[in-house]
């Protein structure tokens, strides 16, 4: 089961108060937005370009207006919320415990990975599912607020940004989702949110 962000909780965390500007400063030379999440930019982007990248949704959730997209063989998913018009929201690629597909199925799709759409569900810069927590840090700088979160009763750590600092062209927000670091073993991403800040 994927456990959701709600939107508007990403909206309240654009208005929360951010951390100091010694913590921003020390992240600034470090620091990128992001545009892109599985090669679609929200905000700007619509379901016809996600239909083009990866095919049709295999499942609709709740209302009709989650489009998901399963990749069993990595167990990730890919969810995408348009508005009624069509323009895409909010992409979210996550760690899923579903595994449908055969072994011989997973090896197929192994040999021919250079021609699978499913291995650009990744940020512009290059962050995925599996990738250590640390990493996320590394290329965005330091989040503007983290703190734990659950997800289907697990204990998590919640990094947020908000990139307004890099002007009005790059609107979004995102939220990433880590295991905790434990027994000198680095925490990992499990889920990468990145959506219009008018949700």
């Amino acid at each position: 089961m994927l456990a959701c962000i709600p939107a508007h909780a990403l909206a309240q965390q654009l208005n929360s108060p951010r951390k100091t500007e010694t913590n921003v400063s020390t992240a600034a030379t470090q620091r990128n937005d992001e545009l892109s999440l599985a090669g679609l930019r929200p905000g700007r982007d619509d379901m016809s370009k996600a239909e083009r990248l990866f095919r049709r949704p295999s499942a609709t959730k709740y209302d009709g207006t989650n489009k998901i997209w399963q990749d069993p063989c990595r167990h990730q998913l890919l969810s995408i919320i348009p508005d009624p018009n069509g323009t895409i929201q909010e992409v979210r690629v996550a760690q899923t415990n579903v595994n449908s597909a055969s072994t011989d199925a997973c090896a197929s799709a192994a040999e021919s990975h250079s021609r699978d759409s499913h291995s650009r569900w990744i940020t512009g810069h290059g962050l995925v599912i599996g990738d250590a927590c640390s990493r996320v840090v590394a290329l965005y700088g330091q989040p503007g607020s983290r703190g734990p979160s659950t997800k289907d009763g697990q204990q998590l750590e919640l990094l947020y940004y908000a990139f307004d600092w890099a002007g009005p062209e790059v609107p979004q927000v995102m939220a990433v989702l880590c295991t905790p670091e434990r027994n000198a073993k680095p925490g990992r991403v499990v889920e990468i949110t990145l959506a219009a800040p008018s949700l």
